[in-house]
């Protein structure tokens, strides 16, 4: 126990001089002192004791003598009284504990808390593992293993707080004992329903122990998640005999490092011992917590639960093999469990699980699963689960719905496996209802038929009214399938050979199904038939699809028809606008040439736009355009710009002038038309041309083998905003240059960007050939655009 030091008491001795409410304080801590020197002298006591007794019965002595013996020894190896007990009582058990504290001893000192007490740092691990060992089997409930396991165990580990779980058979989990918790979150978390995954459930599930870092960082929620948010965790499984009784988890403050596996095997061999206890005391939570001795269901009763049930049963008991589940002894089989290999009941009571059926290893993973629910106590429930180690192949199915359960010490496996012939018969009624399918069978001899019931739902007839035979088929269809009615029967009766015929079938509740019906005959042995065997279904669903499919493929026809004629129409109108080629404008001192390239996609007939004028002033309008979008819209568009920039330029305006009053004419009188454009007014008397841009690309000039594009002025889209200025450049041009405006139908690509595809462009035009018109044929030869848009040139070369 933890002692206070001199300077302490000092210190309240010295507090209690001057204030009366000190002089009581420090009588209540020294009263503490004692409470606390009692116990740990209490507890080491019960282990001197246990260790004279072992030496009562190993030298035949007194008790007196063995005190003496016990004192001399511990006086020659310099060790205390009490060390010297639990090296006697480890040597004497060699059990979990004692192999522990074994391995421990040499480096537990070095896992000590640094804020424990002086006194409680000096005692071995060997000593806290016994003197907690010793209050837990002195204990009084679990509630009191808990104090003692943190009191002796783990509060020199650093730890501050010990939950431990009881595992009920539903899979849940509840607060048998706790120390180191609020009263208020003990009971907060005194029952953890089935399916809530918390560090306690994981470690249950997986059966292995969880040793977290920092409890925040998982996400898991526990017992003091909020006191202790960042501190660390251990969930260890306590099982014994391969059955995991419950779950020990231990809360340090702080994130906690990896362990040695001294303190690992330590902590394991602690939830070993909450084990035992969980193994003996049953736990009831209604207010404040309540123990009283297990009772474990008897073999004897589950084997009458066993014999009572109409399904296969088998009750399973554990067989261990030093201390370790290795298989199940099948403790009994009920009267419903035939063995796939013929043996008798006798011979399979008593036998081990896998030497019985070694399949079920294997198969499934029947025996993990049976393991798992003895382990755990949570039952297992599955449908349609491979059995071929417990069925006979021959007669029955390989599938089966499977229930194992865990009572007291024993486990019981129940299945229940379908017959074949039932099983398909089952498919067969789900396949005839999902299909919408009624069968029936005629006898022409005895005149007896039998419908099923989905046959008596086709018709919408009660089964208390009778079958319709097939000779009065005709008297319940539309009188327009009289004809074909009367082929089917002659057909099957006549020709005596399989038939069938679609028909609308006219209900007595006034609703009309169209039905399909397949029938054939059987013969007897002169060849005549006697029985008619069949079936109807239900093909208005299908009927009605074709109908609509029918009206669908009309109107897809239709509407093709209308985009082609659409189509067309554009490109006519496009076509006598722009023809693909044209005669060349006739100028003073200059050369022009224009190109024009529709898509290859009639359904991509672009807005792509030129226009080459010759003014009456005697300048020159250059111009190219693209209008947004494909089709008619986009065709008449581009006709209204280009026609109006025409008109407007015989004003005399400049070319930012004329993109100004364009950009009014596509915002206000086009429906709001969006388009790019250049246009370029060229004075051959000065060879300056003076243009503007409106969101397009700019033109490119080419000189003495080198190609530029020109300075890329500001310049907005055409119809985006009402009112928008231009601004201008002029550039002027020598003898022999050659200037190109074009549309980005001529470079664009989807694979690469537009200063790409601008650099491809100045390196194909370098190589001028001799003339304009080869320059722009040979643009369009090895243009490298792959988005099939429309393309529009114009040149100029001064002479």
């Amino acid at each position: 126990m933890v002692a206070a030091t001199d300077s302490s008491l000092d210190k309240q001795k010295a507090f209690a001089t001057g204030y009366p409410v000190g002089r009581l304080a420090a009588t209540v801590e020294r009263l503490r002192h004692e409470v606390r020197s009692a116990q740990a002298e209490a507890d080491g006591r019960a282990l001197i004791e246990l260790a004279k007794g072992i030496l009562v019965e190993r030298l035949g002595c007194g008790p007196a003598q063995a005190a003496r013996q016990l004192a001399e020894l511990a006086d020659q190896a310099k060790v205390t009284p009490l060390e010297l007990a639990v090296d006697v009582i480890n040597q004497s058990a060699r059990d979990r504990l004692s192999d522990v504290t074994g391995a421990f001893l040499a480096g537990a000192q070095d896992n000590e808390s640094p804020s424990a007490p002086r006194a409680e740092s000096e005692r071995s691990a060997a000593v806290r593992l016994r003197e907690a060992e010793s209050g837990a089997l002195a204990a009084p409930d679990t509630q009191a293993v808990a104090d003692s396991l943190l009191q002796h165990a783990l509060t020199p580990l650093g730890a501050v707080a010990v939950a431990i779980w009881t595992a009920g058979s539903d899979g849940s989990l509840t607060l048998a004992g706790s120390a180191g918790f609020s009263p208020a979150e003990a009971g907060r978390w005194r029952y953890v329903p089935p399916g809530v995954v918390t560090a306690a459930r994981t470690s249950l599930t997986q059966r292995r122990g969880q040793w977290i870092g920092s409890l925040a960082k998982t996400g898991l929620p526990s017992i003091g998640q909020h006191h202790f948010p960042e501190g660390g965790r251990a969930a260890l499984p306590a099982g014994t005999g391969g059955r995991v009784h419950g779950v020990l988890e231990v809360v340090w403050p702080t994130p906690l490092e990896p362990q040695s596996p001294q303190v690992i095997r330590q902590v394991e061999a602690l939830a070993e011992l909450c084990a035992h206890t969980l193994e003996t005391y049953a736990f009831v939570h209604d207010g404040d917590t309540v123990s009283e001795p297990r009772v474990l269901p008897d073999a004897a009763e589950l084997v009458d639960l066993a014999d009572g049930l109409q399904d296969p049963a088998l009750v399973l008991v554990p067989y261990l093999d030093d201390g370790h589940l290795v298989d199940f002894h099948i403790h009994h089989v009920n009267s419903r469990f035939l063995d796939p290999a013929g043996r008798p009941r006798g011979l399979v009571n008593g036998a081990l699980l896998l030497e019985a059926y070694p399949m079920a290893a294997g198969e499934s993973e029947l025996f993990q699963r049976v393991e798992r629910v003895y382990a755990t106590g949570e039952p297992f429930r599955a449908q349609r689960m491979n059995l071929t180690a417990l069925v006979d192949q021959v007669a029955l199915a390989s599938v089966a719905d499977i229930s194992i359960s865990r009572h007291g010490n024993s486990v019981l496996l129940i299945w229940r496996v379908e017959d074949e012939t039932a099983r398909l018969a089952s498919l067969l009624q789900h396949a005839q209802r999902l299909g919408r399918i009624g069968g029936f069978e005629e006898n022409l001899l005895t005149g007896e038929i039998t419908w099923n019931g989905q046959l008596f739902s086709l018709y919408g007839r009660s089964p208390a009214s009778g079958p319709v035979p097939l000779e009065e088929l005709a008297l319940h269809a539309h009188p327009d399938d009289a004809v074909a009615i009367g082929r089917f029967l002659r057909t099957l009766l006549h020709h005596r050979r399989p038939a069938a015929a679609a028909f609308r079938l006219q209900r007595p509740d006034e609703v009309t199904r169209h039905i399909r019906v397949v029938a054939e005959p059987v013969l007897d042995a002169d060849g005549r038939p006697f029985v008619l065997r069949g079936a109807y279904q239900d093909i208005s669903a299908q009927h009605w699809t074709e109908v609509a499919l029918a009206a669908t493929r009309d109107q897809l026809a239709h509407t093709e028809q209308q985009a082609t004629e659409r189509n067309r129409l554009t490109l006519q109108l496009q076509h006598a606008i722009m023809p693909p080629t044209q005669a060349p404008l006739r100028a003073p001192r200059l050369d022009v040439a224009v190109r024009y390239r529709p898509a290859e996609t009639e359904q991509l007939v672009g807005g792509d736009w030129y226009d080459a004028v010759l003014l009456p002033s005697g300048l020159v309008l250059l111009c190219v355009g693209d209008v947004a979008g494909h089709g008619i819209e986009a065709a008449t568009s581009m006709v209204v710009l280009r026609n109006a920039l025409r008109g407007l330029a015989v004003t005399g305006a400049g070319p930012g002038q004329l993109l100004t009053w364009l950009n009014s004419v596509a915002h206000h009188l086009t429906g709001s038309i969006t388009a790019t454009a250049v246009c370029g007014i060229y004075d051959p008397d000065s060879r300056t041309l003076r243009w503007a841009r409106a969101g397009h690309l700019p033109p490119v000039l080419v000189r003495d083998g080198e190609a530029v594009s020109l300075p890329l002025l500001k310049g907005l889209l055409l119809g985006a905003v009402p009112e928008v200025a231009y601004g201008e450049d002029e550039v002027q041009l020598a003898v022999d240059d050659t200037l190109l405006m074009y549309t980005d139908g001529l470079i664009e690509r989807r694979d690469r960007t537009m200063e790409e595809s601008m650099t491809q462009l100045l390196t194909t035009v370098r190589a001028a050939p001799c003339t304009l018109d080869q320059q722009l044929d040979r643009l369009l030869t090895y243009s490298r655009s792959d988005t099939d848009d429309d393309t529009c040139i114009v040149g100029i070369r001064v002479s």
